[in-house]
Parts: structure tokens; C-alpha cells; sequence
């Protein structure tokens, strides 16, 4: 082999590499881009927890919740894990949240939340999934409700 194609065949090895390599991560990210929560569907998630504690707020304090915004949402951890056989995320952040009433506006700064989001088998839609601990020792029960 002379000098000139040895250089030619290190250098084709060199670019395959490279290719090789930028292909693996093109698809990683591609894999991984579909299957991660956005801010849009973490923000769903909360307003549909908050919804129910609202609910069940109104009937027994007797208040009139005319409605709530949730603005400058920050995650700052997704943790993947599997909770019932399905992929799902635990997502952590903190809101802002303002809460409506008849005659004011409440304000409450930096709001902390955690939610688990489960998607589904066909990945085309998510769940929100509370834990319900019956026990110490127990695994949590989950209740699972659709995002729309």
C-alpha cells in the first residue's frame, strides 16, 4: 500500500466515524425529543390537579373560585421511571399562581409542584397520575386521568 492511499483509506475511516457517530446522535435526540414532557402539558397537568383540589375546596369551605392562571412555569427536573408497566416522568418546578375570587386576585409566588406523567402505550396522549398511599409500607395506588 503506498503512502498516498494509506492516507486516503485513514481519512475515509476518519470521515466514516465521524458520519457514524453524528448519525447516533441525530437519532438519539430524535428518539428522546417525542417522549419528554413540554411546559405546555406539565402546565395541563397542574391546572387538572389544581382543579380538583378546587373543587373539593369550594364544597367545603363554601368559596367562590372563579378560576386561576398558572404563569412562568419552571421545571427543573424530569426523572424518568415506570410506574405500572408504562414509561412516565416525575416532573418538578415551580409556578406562579394567581387564584380568582369575586371581588380580588390572590397571588402566591414560586409555588413548588411535583407531578407524574405517564404516556400512553400508543404515545399519542398523556396522563396525569396521582398517588393515593393507603399505607406506611404500601405501594401507592395511582388514579390516572387523561390530559387533553
Amino acid at each position: 500500500m503506498t503512502n498516498d492511499s494509506f492516507q486516503l483509506h485513514s481519512y475515509l475511516r476518519q470521515a466514516a466515524l465521524v458520519l457514524t457517530a453524528s448519525l447516533l446522535m441525530l437519532l438519539t435526540a430524535c428518539g428522546t425529543i417525542g417522549l419528554l414532557p413540554t411546559s405546555q402539558l406539565v402546565q395541563k397537568a397542574i391546572a387538572l390537579q389544581l382543579e380538583q383540589t378546587q373543587q373539593q375546596l369550594s364544597q367545603k369551605l363554601d368559596l367562590d373560585f372563579q378560576g386561576f392562571e398558572i404563569q412562568k412555569l419552571a421545571i427543573s427536573e424530569q426523572k424518568p421511571l415506570t410506574i405500572e408497566n408504562l414509561p412516565a416522568f416525575r416532573v418538578r418546578g415551580k409556578y406562579d399562581l394567581t387564584i380568582k375570587l369575586p371581588k380580588r386576585r390572590l397571588t402566591q409566588l414560586q409555588q413548588p409542584f411535583e407531578v407524574y406523567l405517564q404516556i400512553q402505550q400508543e404515545g399519542k396522549s398523556w396522563r396525569l397520575l396521582l398517588p393515593e398511599r393507603v399505607g406506611k409500607n404500601t405501594e401507592p395506588i395511582w388514579h390516572s386521568y387523561l390530559i387533553l
